[in-house]
């Protein structure tokens, strides 16, 4: 095979198969600055790190959770704090309850892989 030829495909090759792997945990821009936002506010430190070590935990979950079972597990983390007779809706389904318990998981394990002191939470 010509080598010019065989640069060729090669780069074609390389050029179509990169936006499916960029498509693989694309999260959209604004949802991974709300997550930052929030991190920034929930946890203390300086400004400067603590948007690295928060932009490397959204990093972290992208690679570990599609962008729409992002959404519906961050959600139900959400709804779950809702009182009354509405939040019980969300907190007496088992398979919510289920995804509520692996977020947070994956989510604690985000932050400690992106060395984020949990410990200084503002909640």
């Amino acid at each position: 095979m010509n080598p010019t030829l065989s640069g060729r495909l090669l780069a074609a090759l390389l050029f179509a198969a990169a936006p499916v792997a960029a498509l693989a945990d694309d999260y959209p821009t604004a949802d991974r600055v709300l997550f930052v936002e929030a991190c920034l506010r929930d946890y203390q430190g300086p400004h400067f790190e603590m948007v690295n070590k928060c932009s490397c935990a959204i990093d972290t979950l992208a690679r570990q959770v599609p962008y729409e079972q992002f959404v519906t597990m961050s959600t139900a983390v959400n709804a779950n704090t809702i009182g009354g007779e509405r939040g019980a809706y969300i907190r007496d389904v088992d398979a919510l309850q289920k995804q509520i318990r692996e977020f947070r998981q994956l989510q604690a394990q985000a932050m400690k892989s992106c060395f984020i002191d949990t410990s200084t939470a503002k909640r």
